[in-house]
């Protein structure tokens, strides 16, 4: 069994990036500069931003779902970056966080969750996908609890 890990879709936050501080604002919304090469994980690329670039932080539905487990929080992302894809390995946002994965059924129920200390979350991320009845996980960073990503089984 493997699985992928897919970036958001760069579309929907690409209007953000041509507004100016008001109309930000008024989504509670705001435009951030790196000032370091981590800290600054972008939800698009799964990549840290490196200092100078620029970003926006936003309130982000991440689990946008008819369940007690509807899920939103502040995530950071860039623009002109592609929706990154990673299958069967981890992308580099994951890398030195510790993660809180958690796992739902196809009903979008909370079936369980694990910690991953850094390093551990392919290993953690197979073993939840060992039951059958998990249908996706998010990771969501551990400290900060913001969504890292969705993973799904790759059916490919």
């Amino acid at each position: 069994m493997t699985y992928v890990i897919r970036g958001l879709d760069p579309e929907p936050f690409s209007r953000l990036f041509d507004l100016d501080e008001a109309g930000l604002d008024a989504l509670n919304a705001r435009r951030v500069t790196a000032t370091a090469d981590r800290g600054f994980p972008c939800r698009i690329s799964l990549e840290d931003a490196r200092a100078g670039e620029e970003l926006i932080l936003l309130h982000h539905t991440s689990h946008d779902i008819a369940t007690p487990y509807r899920s939103a929080y502040a995530i950071y992302v860039r623009s002109g970056v592609e929706a990154a894809t990673y299958r069967g390995e981890t992308p580099p946002v994951f890398e030195g966080r510790p993660l809180a994965l958690r796992a739902f059924d196809a009903a979008g129920m909370l079936q369980t969750a694990r910690l991953a200390a850094p390093g551990e979350a392919d290993t953690a991320i197979r073993d939840l996908f060992a039951d059958d009845g998990i249908a996706y996980i998010h990771a969501h960073n551990a400290a900060y609890g913001c969504f890292a990503a969705r993973i799904e089984r790759d059916l490919a």
